[in-house]
């Protein structure tokens, strides 16, 4: 009799085990679960740690809750100023609300990777190139936006939204080089110009000083000839003044129009008249 008892006893005991062990479940603190009774949700969400459901009537269902790095598979389409681009992004999202999670939509991943990709096609259709390239921020604001409205009902919050790549036709990076290559050679004839400009006023003004003393224009002719003996050069430019040239042009040309002395020339004399 008490051997049976114990047996009994022991056959309880197993079975209780049993079910403890197919009733116990642990939730990892980045989890939380969410708990179906015969198809309806029971009860609050569970919280991180051990937890019991009854076997064979309970599911649980655990839901991440860490921040999801989803990208965005590079969509093509063509903006507002007619050019055709391919845009590539990142979505950054998290759960929570573990509940709408598994119950307002079947698969809240892959809900918003179209919802993403959707959306980016959309922005690309109402943006300029220009935008795309040069004012990044302002459409991933709006392209949070677009995502964040629908995602809200899913249990779904989205963190960030951030365009990675636009890539452009071969033809255009060409004409866009062409056009920066421009802007460039514009500037630097600008800046030279601008150079030559106040090099001319400050020429002027030495000009004006040298003016009034002649010998500064000699000082000035021997200090550019140390310059140039400085830099080691086998060929020595030295400047002329022209006006040199010109005093030594008029200084040969006077000799040559003063009129030369014409030889004197003696009369013979006239015979002495004949007596007859």
């Amino acid at each position: 009799m008490v051997e049976e008892l114990l047996t009994a006893a022991a056959a309880v005991g197993a079975a209780g085990f049993a079910y403890v062990v197919a009733g116990a479940r642990v939730v990892k603190q980045y989890e939380r679960g969410v708990v179906f009774r015969l198809g309806r949700v029971a009860g609050q969400v569970r919280s991180p740690g051990f937890t019991m459901v009854v076997p064979f009537v309970d599911r649980l269902r655990k839901v991440n809750l860490q921040i999801v790095t989803m990208p965005v598979p590079a969509q093509e389409g063509i903006t507002r100023d007619n050019v055709t681009v391919r845009v590539d992004a990142v979505v950054y999202f998290r759960v929570v609300d573990p509940a709408a999670a598994i119950v307002n939509v079947e698969d809240y991943r892959f809900a918003v990777s179209q919802m993403a990709q959707t959306s980016l096609r959309s922005i690309i259709g109402k943006s300029e190139l220009d935008d795309l390239l040069s004012n990044r921020e302002k459409l991933n604001q709006g392209l949070e936006l677009m995502i964040d409205s629908p995602a809200v009902g899913w249990g779904v919050q989205i963190d960030r939204v951030e365009i990675k790549d636009v890539s452009l036709p071969d033809t255009m990076k060409r004409s866009m080089a062409r056009q920066a290559e421009a802007d460039r050679e514009r500037r630097a004839r600008i800046i030279n110009a601008d150079a030559e400009l106040q090099a001319s006023k400050k020429l002027a003004e030495a000009a004006q000083q040298m003016e009034g003393t002649p010998s500064a224009l000699q000082l000035r002719l021997l200090q550019t000839v140390v310059a140039v003996a400085a830099e080691k050069n086998s060929t020595l430019v030295l400047p002329f003044p022209v006006e040199l040239l010109r005093f030594l042009e008029r200084a040969q040309q006077q000799p040559q129009q003063q009129p030369q002395p014409q030889p004197r020339t003696e009369s013979s004399p006239s015979p002495p008249p004949v007596e007859r």
